[in-house]
């Protein structure tokens, strides 16, 4: 007998951050995949497990903060392979790296990368993931101890260790994405990859040479001072998941904090930054 599914198409904006927690909300729920658009969000349930009010204590829906509507459709028996070929297209970044599916066939770029989303964000099409895969690409890492903060799918740890770095501490608080990032590591064939589920809390103690974290704005603030003390002389800092009008404020917590300024990336006015601590 096939499943009848009921598919909610939500808008919502900001887009990264409020999809992030609607999914995390969404996901106590008995919601069973979420494919990322470039509006939010497709959220799919099946119909025996819904009912009117499911959305009711959803606090985002309620939010100040977010601006979130929805439409609601039938669906008799999803493919979700098909779902996410209509979803998911594979990406090229600067020509360097391809990021892919399972389903989508392997290139001859110097850099490719498989990845099954899942419930995972870091796909590489959102503008973030695209301009630090962009730093990664354009950096040095041989040999240098990473930490992947806020890892979602664990996409830029892989590149990472494609490029030399070593050994890699991939982490995030979401069970789905400490999940998502183990297999996508395996799938990839990483060995030097660890993979936590937590917060900066798991960082005492720890040292790295190179930080990359694309989480968003007030997380990265409340946690700055935590991956300074993390990173090593001459360590480097990559930053995401803020707008072009957040650098005020990243950049007077860096400076204050001992770092240095080194670079720039823009996209759809999306930023990321890059820092060195040298002194």
């Amino acid at each position: 007998m096939s499943n009848i599914y009921l598919g909610y198409h939500f808008t919502v904006e900001p887009r990264e951050l409020g999809s992030e927690i609607l999914i995390a909300e969404l996901g106590e729920k008995p919601f069973e995949s979420f494919i990322e658009t470039d509006l939010g969000i497709v959220a799919y349930i099946q119909k025996e497990f819904w009912n009117e009010n499911i959305l009711d204590d959803i606090y985002i829906m309620e939010s100040p903060e977010f601006t979130i509507s929805y439409k609601i459709e039938e669906i008799d028996q999803v493919n979700w392979n098909e779902e996410w070929e209509k979803n998911f297209e594979p990406i090229d970044v600067d020509g360097k790296c391809h990021v892919r599916a399972p389903f989508h066939s392997k290139t001859d770029a110097e850099f490719d990368i498989v990845i099954e989303p899942k419930m995972s964000f870091g796909t590489g099409h959102h503008e973030t993931t695209h301009m630090m895969i962009q730093h990664l690409l354009e950096t040095n890492v041989e040999g240098l101890k990473t930490l992947d903060m806020g890892c979602g799918t664990a996409i830029l740890a892989i590149l990472a260790e494609m490029k030399g770095a070593k050994p890699i501490d991939a982490i995030d608080i979401d069970n789905w994405c400490y999940l998502n990032s183990i297999e996508n590591a395996e799938r990839n064939n990483c060995n030097e990859i660890s993979v936590y589920e937590g917060d900066a809390a798991l960082l005492s103690g720890k040292n790295y040479d190179l930080i990359i974290a694309n989480i968003n704005r007030n997380i990265l603030l409340n946690d700055m001072q935590t991956y300074v003390d993390c990173l090593n002389q001459n360590g480097i800092l990559l930053l995401s998941g803020f707008y072009n009008e957040d650098i005020p404020f990243i950049d007077a917590s860096c400076v204050e904090k001992g770092l240095t300024y080194v670079k720039k990336f823009e996209r759809n006015n999306w930023v990321s930054l890059k820092y060195l601590k040298n002194n």
